[in-house]
């Protein structure tokens, strides 16, 4: 976010966040997005914005809005569901470095495209996502801008660059989104034939040094939440949040690569604070003064403790499930089916008593009762 740009006017409709998080945010957002297919809210989404783990549903979820362009939003969360959890029981990160290595000209980046492809994408472009909403961005990192790149249907942005109409395959923006450094980076976008247009702050479109070629990272080096690209832009904002919390640590690494590790989780953790309570305070801005012209919305995150929505009928979810879902893995390694439906549940606990708390005029009219999607697994 920059903190100096005018706020625009914001266009009615809903800007929804997917957070970075390997498998385990994936399969918080599936979670999540039942539940707003439930409520009728995922019908009403405008842009999702993504990022890392949360681009790997948000890639899925554009492409089943490809293929099944007419079918409802509770039959499309069905297929996705499924689809992502055979995806993620599946360990990727590790062959796809070993594969990588061992592979003459070829980087692991591009294993690791790949490998979204043969398994969801099936070939697919940026430009073949929907022309009408939801539009989908894919928020990823520029090495040597620091700045978010944003990679959607019609457009490659770096607002330190401008932006160009060149195409990539939703594999490869999935891959860049998701590329954690530094086993899975940089991925490389080949810009030598784009036609760059300046931008307000763009200070180095016709700069070939940076301009012919990208190298991107994970998304979640600049922004973990994916916020950026629609912070300022709608009228209702919602945040789906599965980063790893900081964790504290009694003996700190010592080691050169834990320690430059542990620096960039606590960097990674405080830009994620300060995102959260800004957000939070629009939030409660608009509350208290409707006509301030900030958003409407909620958030809910991985380690949210959902008594705090204060709602009466919110799914029982005790305080050691959440501390214990909140500390899996974020790597792209394989999920036991426990652990898949245990962090589905919780994705779609919190998610419901935060829209049913904060933005219950989003929802229809006749929105069914929660109901875990795994009752074997409940998290009381």
């Amino acid at each position: 976010m920059n903190a100096t740009r005018k706020p625009r006017k914001r266009e009615s409709g809903i800007g929804l966040s997917l957070s970075g998080g390997g498998y385990r945010a994936t399969l918080f957002h599936v979670g999540s997005l039942r539940r707003l297919a439930e409520t009728g809210v995922l019908e009403q989404v405008s842009h999702v914005s993504s990022v890392s783990g949360g681009s790997i549903v948000a890639g899925a979820l554009a492409a089943d809005w490809v293929r099944h362009p007419t079918d409802d939003a509770l039959q499309r969360i069905a297929r996705l569901t499924d689809v992502l959890r055979k995806f993620c029981s599946h360990t990727i990160d590790t062959p796809t470095i070993i594969g990588g290595l061992l592979t003459p000209f070829r980087r692991v980046s591009d294993v690791l495209a790949s490998k979204y492809d043969g398994a969801l994408f099936d070939g697919l472009l940026l430009s073949q996502l929907p022309l009408d909403r939801p539009r989908f961005t894919f928020c990823s990192t520029n090495l040597q801008t620091g700045r978010l790149v944003h990679l959607t249907r019609n457009r490659i942005v770096d607002y330190r660059i401008g932006r160009t109409a060149l195409d990539v395959p939703l594999a490869r923006a999935v891959a860049a989104s998701s590329a954690f450094p530094p086993f899975l980076s940089p991925v490389e976008i080949d810009t030598r034939q784009a036609k760059w247009e300046a931008t307000t702050y763009s200070t180095l479109t016709n700069d070939k040094r940076f301009s012919q070629r990208l190298y991107l990272t994970d998304g979640g080096a600049y922004d973990n939440m994916g916020l950026e690209p629609i912070w300022d832009k709608y009228a209702n904002i919602l945040v789906s949040d599965a980063g790893a919390p900081f964790v504290n640590a009694e003996r700190p690494a010592t080691g050169w690569f834990s320690q430059l590790h542990a620096a960039f989780e606590i960097a990674t953790d405080q830009a994620r604070g300060a995102r959260k309570r800004w957000l939070i305070d629009q939030f409660q801005r608009h509350e208290h003064d409707p006509a301030d012209g900030g958003p409407k919305g909620t958030y809910w995150g991985i380690t949210t403790q959902i008594v705090d929505y204060e709602l009466g009928d919110a799914l029982p979810v005790s305080r050691q499930s959440i501390t214990q879902l909140a500390s899996m893995r974020t790597r792209l390694d394989a999920f036991n089916d426990t652990e898949q439906k245990r962090l589905i549940n919780w994705g779609y606990a919190v998610c419901d008593a935060g829209i049913r708390r904060w933005c219950s005029s989003l929802c229809r009219a006749d929105t069914p009762k929660p109901i875990f999607p795994y009752p074997d697994q409940p998290l009381a």
